[in-house]
């Protein structure tokens, strides 16, 4: 059933407390809202049909209203974080409804209202978030082929724009970021972000260029925006205006701590596109999952802060060279310095304070925020001791940000207890000592428990009662329980409060009164503790700014000792980047194919510079192509993130982008075939590589016939040799092109070793100079299991269509792929009779028979 519309029925008809929730939920009609009744967040109508399916708890129905029963789910207060975790994970949204009035004083419903709007994009509890992913809202914008995309990590106010010119572009940002929720205009054409979770449509005005000009000047208390150098981007300042109403929308609060807008220039960084950024594994693997990634092997980061962090560099490497040789500087100062264990271990102390200070900058930090806040602040002195040594001016850039701050971590100290509860709800969060007031209304509600037994006993020999007792629970209070046998001996002035099974309560005045006085003692204790909790918010907001630059240098600090840990463990190498094209390395090898394998990695050279920029690849199936190609792109972006790499020396020239081309699925919700799908990546490499582009080509024209195939391989080689003049690594199994070298410029043949041993093939792994000899494929299918009987059947075919080919007198000089092509000549019937007969299961009479049909079969 759905929620009534307000406008289709009358609210008089339903009950008072249904009218409220229908008044609310108009305001949020296309999210489900968590309406607080009592212990529990309540749902429902359509929005408690919908939350029993996506969390699998029970519907019911509550009473009636309007004359028709109301369908009703619901969830425990106290466990309400988790389920919203699960709504956050399915790409939901949810209003969180309050109650905010007082039950005493209520008229009819406790008053109630929306207090915020957990969406995927905007989540800031620590429990509904991954503490080593970063979690992005994004917005995107579309004018006459020119988008502007937004992105916003509310968890640490890290705000960014960018203007692209092409669709290429936009899926490449879209893979690179990752966003929780991606907010788009009701007008775009919605095709480009097909199959991506946590879309969110939103109205055309807020993508206005006016409505977003002034959305961000009020933002950053600024005139206009010049000072952020975006006034020049329209499409991308629409995006973040409509990025950041969103928020507002969602968070109902002030957002001090998103205080500016930054630019992000594709012209300061590698581009990687979308099919790269997949096919190198960066920080997914191909099967969507974590493991075996270059940031699963390179990620040994002691924080939270530092893992996203070193995400965010592995999939923005830059191009500019100080920067990058001062990040190298600082890691080789670590590993010099012989600090690099003391100091992860120090930094294994820190907390999530990035995240902390959001929810603090947003008022929503609960109390162990702020221990965390104190605990790392109390680090801050060890860490300066401990870096102060070392001579990187990188080093001392970020130390100079995490300076002590005694104050702050003084004040914490004395305000906030040791191990403080969850929540500030029933206090018990604000130390003793701090207020000298609330210390004396908290000793007035504990001094209860004296009086109490002094009463107790007094009253037993008043009475003569034995099982005379004083309690109290919360909704009674103090009583005075006496058992049923007793109530003959109960005196006059005893007045019944409550009546038991077995039991009696009474209370008595001089217990009312002093109930009253503890009451009031602990309401004001309460209120007074929350007072003063909200007044910490107050007085660490104009701190905000220098402790979220102490987050970040923590982060980066970290990055760069667990970098330097990692070239130490693994053996890497410091890079040497060079403004003369090309790249030189030597005993390279693959950060996350070594670390998985059992036997030792066989290192291999790349030599790549302007007398070689291209080499062809040739070598066995399983012969460790792919692993060299993709080595190299790896040890490049790891060189331009600032990390030592794995190899045993490295030289790196200019790189504008990374391309590769490797590998192939159907894109069958696209429409697109295997083949479409390569023939698409390689035409977004043929029109945006430049010579300073490193491009790495794999088995180009697979997917279609022999001559089709070898013809684009051919083509696109003699495009990137000759017209774009890039860095490419080419692997192919079509030999003809391994006389590309002879006959253009700048080519070399380099080819993976094997080694046959009668049926079988043993695989070196190792890079030869040279093309290869052949292809093993007969040998590849045995190791995969493919049937004896099939695979001789093909060794006999082979033998026989090579003879075929041998025999035709233009053979020596024709290629590989009509060699290819004569494998479909038509197979000769009396081999074929022969080859799958079987004569032990012939009688002599079969056997003569099945000669006299052979001899037949020649004559024909």
């Amino acid at each position: 059933m759905t929620a009534p519309s307000l406008s289709d029925t009358q609210l008089s008809q339903h009950t008072p407390m249904m009218q409220q929730y229908l008044r609310l939920k108009a305001e949020h009609p296309d999210i489900l809202l968590f309406y607080r009744m009592g212990d529990f967040y309540e749902l429902f109508y359509d929005d408690a049909k919908r939350a029993s399916e996506l969390l699998d708890i029970s519907l019911t129905h509550r009473g009636r209203s309007a004359g028709d029963p109301i369908p009703m789910a619901g969830v425990p207060y106290h466990a309400v974080e988790g389920y919203l975790a699960r709504m956050v994970q399915l790409g939901e949204s949810v209003a969180i409804c309050e109650q905010v009035g007082d039950p005493a004083t209520s008229k009819g419903p406790v008053e109630r209202k929306v207090v915020r709007i957990v969406t995927p994009g905007t989540v800031t509890d620590e429990a509904l978030l991954d503490e080593r992913h970063d979690n992005l809202l994004a917005a995107i914008s579309e004018n006459n082929g020119l988008f502007g995309y937004a992105t916003l990590d509310l968890t640490s106010g890290r705000f960014q724009v960018c203007q692209l010119g092409t669709e290429e572009a936009v899926q490449a940002e879209l893979q690179r970021t990752q966003p929780a929720e991606l907010l788009y205009s009701e007008t775009m054409d919605t095709l480009l972000i097909e199959g991506i979770s946590g879309v969110r449509r939103r109205p055309e005005w807020e993508f206005e260029l006016a409505t977003a000009t002034a959305q961000l000047c009020q933002q950053f208390a600024t005139k206009d925006l010049k000072g952020f150098g975006v006034e020049a981007l329209p499409e991308a300042l629409k995006a973040a205006g409509a990025l950041l109403q969103y928020v507002k929308d969602t968070q109902r609060t002030a957002l001090p701590h998103i205080d500016k807008i930054q630019v992000e220039q594709h012209n300061d960084a590698v581009v990687l596109d979308a099919a790269t950024r997949r096919n190198l594994e960066l920080t997914q693997n191909l099967s969507g999952g974590y493991e075996n990634t270059l940031a699963s092997v390179l990620d040994g980061t002691a924080t939270a802060m530092g893992s996203r962090l070193l995400k965010r560099w592995l999939h923005r490497p830059l191009r500019d060279n100080k920067l990058i040789n001062s990040r190298q500087e600082a890691i080789a100062d670590l590993i010099d310095g012989i600090v690099t264990d003391e100091l992860q271990q120090i930094l294994k102390g820190v907390s999530d304070v990035e995240r902390a200070l959001a929810r603090l900058a947003l008022r929503s930090a609960r109390p162990r925020d702020f221990t965390r806040i104190r605990s790392t602040l109390a680090l801050l002195p060890d860490l300066a001791e401990l870096l102060s040594s070392l001579g990187s001016v990188k080093l001392a850039e970020l130390l100079s940000a995490c300076q002590p701050q005694p104050e702050l971590h003084s004040l914490l100290s004395q305000a906030i207890i040791e191990q403080p509860p969850v929540l500030i709800r029933d206090g018990g969060v604000i130390a003793e000592g701090y207020n000298e007031e609330l210390d004396e209304w908290r000793s007035l509600a504990k001094n209860a428990t004296g009086f109490l037994e002094e009463l107790e006993v007094r009253e037993r020999e008043r009475t003569g009662i034995p099982t005379l007792k004083v309690g109290f629970n919360r909704v009674h209070g103090y009583y005075i329980e006496i058992s049923r046998s007793y109530s003959d001996c109960v005196p006059a002035e005893y007045v019944r409060r409550q009546t038991l099974k077995n039991n009696e309560r009474y209370i008595i005045p001089e217990l009312k009164t002093y109930e009253d006085k503890v009451l009031t003692a602990q309401s004001k204790a309460l209120a007074l503790e929350k007072q003063l909790y909200e007044e910490l918010f107050d007085i660490f907001m104009p701190h905000l700014a220098t402790l979220q630059r102490m987050a970040n240098a923590i982060a980066e600090i970290d990055v760069l000792n667990n970098l330097a840990n990692k070239a130490e463990q693994n053996q890497y190498c410091r890079p040497k980047l060079s403004s003369d094209v090309g790249i030189h390395i030597d005993g390279g090898r693959h950060p996350v194919v070594e670390q998985v394998m059992n036997e030792p990695f066989i290192a291999n050279p790349v030599e790549l510079s302007n007398q070689r920029r291209m080499l062809i690849v040739t070598g066995p199936n399983m012969g460790g192509k792919s692993t060299y190609m993709r080595q190299t792109a790896l040890i490049t972006l790891m060189a331009y993130i600032g990390s030592f790499v794995p190899a045993e020396q490295a030289t790196i020239g200019p790189v504008d982008r990374i391309f590769t081309r490797i590998g192939a699925s159907d894109d069958l919700a696209s429409g697109r075939s295997t083949f479409m799908v390569e023939m698409t990546e390689t035409a977004n490499i043929l029109n945006n590589a430049t010579k300073h582009s490193l491009v790495l080509m794999d088995e180009i024209g697979r997917g279609t016939s022999t001559y089709d195939g070898l013809s684009l391989a051919w083509a696109c080689a003699e495009q990137l040799a000759i017209q774009i003049n890039a860095m490419t690594l080419f692997a192919t199994h079509y030999f003809e092109l391994t006389s590309l070298p002879d006959q253009l410029p700048n080519l070399a043949n380099v080819h993976l070793d094997a080694v046959e041993h009668g049926d079988t093939i043993a695989f070196m792994h190792a890079v030869q100079e040279g093309p290869a000899s052949r292809s093993y494929g007969l040998q590849v299918a045995q190791l995969a299991g493919v049937p004896k009987r099939v695979v001789k059947r093909a060794q006999a075919k082979l033998h026989q269509l090579e003879s075929q080919s041998n025999n035709k007198a233009e053979v020596s000089n024709q290629s590989a792929s009509v060699q290819q092509l004569d494998m479909l000549i038509e197979p000769d019937p009396v081999v074929e009779a022969i080859d799958t007969s079987d004569p032990d299961q012939m009688t002599p009479r079969e056997a003569l028979d099945f000669l006299y049909r052979l001899k037949a079969m020649r004559e024909h």
